[in-house]
């Protein structure tokens, strides 16, 4: 009889240590790291990336209200913030983004180092106008990515954005 109980006993066990390893797998499975470019978290991946560009953006409209002699201070600290953005990993959906996002800062760094240096005139238009042109394709990566639409107003220089539906 204790035979008989002994062998119920491990079978069951047996029983119950199987069941426990579908439970941990199950636990292993609801733990698993979202993926970064679904629909459901591309806001979450994206701050990180537009929280650099909206402090370098910062930067540099205070930089162009500035004196020239102030200018390379506040130059250094737009350069640390492009290093912060190099360095930033990405997931791959995002590397567009990314990329328009460090052409976008190194025009407006170069533009900047040469306005400092004495560049003329014809120069310094063309480093803004590319800096501008980058930082367009950046808004536009930004909201393909999010599913929103850019419609500009009257005056094209400040778009808004709508939902898409």
């Amino acid at each position: 009889m204790n035979r008989i109980f002994i062998q119920l006993f491990a079978i069951f066990v047996l029983i119950l240590s199987a069941c426990g390893n579908r439970e941990s797998t199950t636990e292993a499975g609801a733990t698993l790291t979202p993926d970064p470019c679904n629909s459901e978290n591309i806001n979450a991946s994206v701050k990180p990336i537009h929280d650099l560009q909206r402090e370098f953006d910062d930067a540099s409209l205070l930089a162009s209200t500035v004196a020239r002699e102030q200018l390379p201070a506040l130059i250094s600290d737009m350069q640390r913030i492009r290093r912060e953005s190099e360095d930033q990993s990405v997931p791959s959906c995002l590397a567009t983004l990314k990329t328009h996002q460090l052409a976008h800062m190194k025009i407006v760094i170069d533009t900047m180092l040469a306005f400092v240096s004495g560049a003329d005139a014809s120069t310094l238009n063309n480093g803004v106008a590319q800096a501008g042109h980058e930082h367009d394709l950046y808004t536009l990566e930004m909201a393909r990515l999010l599913g929103v639409t850019i419609v500009p107003e009257t005056n094209p220089s400040t778009p808004s954005v709508t939902q898409s539906p």
